[in-house]
């Protein structure tokens, strides 16, 4: 157990840097920093005051850092097994609130559930865990400890392979924590079943951040003949298939998530409807929207679902990634049909909504297309949004309809 006494260090803050901490943002830049009372070490709990010495909460302290000291919590509360059974509890509530019949979720997500710097997947019966920051991981003990009362799982690994661990100045860490462990692990994705390989998949194994909009979509597809881009294991594809869909054409750079999502879609008897390529997307719009000079593109498509990785990881790659955004709606509406659906969803947190419609009308101008907006999707609900923390509002989507 950890003590927040006023004995443990305090974190004095410069003035002015208060009001975002006061409207809940966890996270305290180095340079926010006015001083502290004495030394505090790397992931020890500090107290953090305002220059006027108001006390504002307690948190992680990492020197090592970008982010000084992330907040947990706006009261003097210990840091113990109880805590973390508290927020992460209070975590699995919201879930079950808000997808109460879903049995594969994220059970925490860092700031969103006020546990920055943690991530726990669940995948059936399997947990997934991922620490980026230092406080968190020097406490993992405890946390698995926590997991293992509430969730009982049969085995819970690690997976903090991001890349933003060396910012904490944390190594990678991937491996078996707790129970023994698995083969690839079947888990249900709105009735649909899905394997995964979670020792070596994509983030801790799958998207989970689309569930509702896999089911949203489709809904879309009845009848139709389907363009599934940026396609990985095939959820929004499959999704449309088994909605009605007359066929569903499947693309994705990794030949791996090919192979993977043409053994699910035959798992679940989808495959008669499908058809899968491993190719660059960006290649492949190139080859299929060529055409001759005074010669159009053929339409050949109801419905084209985008869905790419982010192109951007910083502010300073936006123009590269709204030209990257520009060029796949401009050749996907070139290959839709009048009537048609494009689905389209931007997961980069540094190209918000409003950037990304315009960025589509630019090239719906540009393909001489008129788009009617007919639905408007965010993360699925186990990513929760705290609109004060706006880092944890990250991926946003539209339909549109061809009008002309």
């Amino acid at each position: 157990m950890e003590s927040s006494s006023p004995t443990i260090p305090t974190v004095l803050l410069r003035p002015g840097e208060a009001d975002r901490i006061v409207a809940g943002h966890p996270w305290i830049y180095a340079g926010s920093v006015l001083r502290l009372t004495h030394a505090a070490a790397d992931g020890a709990l500090v107290q953090v005051k305002d220059h006027r010495q108001r006390f504002l909460g307690v948190g992680f302290y990492n020197s090592k850092s970008k982010i000084a000291v992330r907040i947990i919590g706006p009261e003097r509360v210990p840091i113990n097994e109880a805590f973390f059974e508290d927020r992460i509890r209070a975590a699995l509530a919201v879930r079950k609130k808000h997808l109460p019949g879903a049995s594969s979720f994220r059970v925490v997500n860092a700031e969103s559930d006020f546990l920055s710097g943690l991530i726990v997947d669940k995948y059936e019966d399997v947990l997934v865990l991922q620490t980026s920051a230092l406080g968190m991981d020097q406490r993992k003990e405890m946390i698995v400890a926590v997991l293992q009362k509430i969730f009982s799982p049969r085995c819970i690994l690690e997976r903090s392979d991001a890349a933003y661990r060396k910012f904490e100045g944390l190594p990678e860490a991937n491996g078996l924590l707790a129970g023994a462990m698995p083969g690839p692990v079947n888990i249900k994705l709105n009735g649909l079943v899905f394997q995964l390989d979670l020792a070596s998949g994509h983030k801790t194994g799958m998207y989970l951040d689309q569930q509702a909009n896999y089911e949203a979509v489709a809904r879309l597809c009845s009848g139709a003949q389907v363009l599934d881009c940026f396609s990985f294991l095939g959820g929004f594809g499959l999704h449309a298939a088994r909605a009605g869909a007359t066929h569903v054409h499947l693309l994705d750079q990794s030949a791996d998530a090919i192979a993977a999502s043409t053994r699910i879609a035959n798992a679940n008897n989808l495959a008669a409807k499908c058809s899968f390529e491993a190719v660059n997307v960006f290649d492949w719009f190139k080859a299929n929207t060529a055409v001759k000079p005074h010669e159009k593109v053929v339409p050949r498509f109801d419905v084209v679902i985008l869905d790419p990785p982010s192109f951007t990881r910083t502010r300073a790659a936006i123009p590269d990634a709204m030209r990257g955004y520009k060029e796949i709606h401009l050749r996907a509406l070139k290959l839709l049909k009048t009537g048609g659906t494009l689905a389209t969803f931007c997961c980069s947190h540094h190209v918000d909504a409003a950037m990304f419609q315009a960025v589509i009308q630019d090239a719906a101008t540009d393909a001489r297309r008129t788009l009617r907006r007919v639905a408007i999707y965010s993360q699925s609900p186990d990513h929760p949004v705290i609109p004060g923390i706006p880092e944890t509002e990250y991926l946003k989507g539209f339909a549109f309809e061809v009008v002309k």
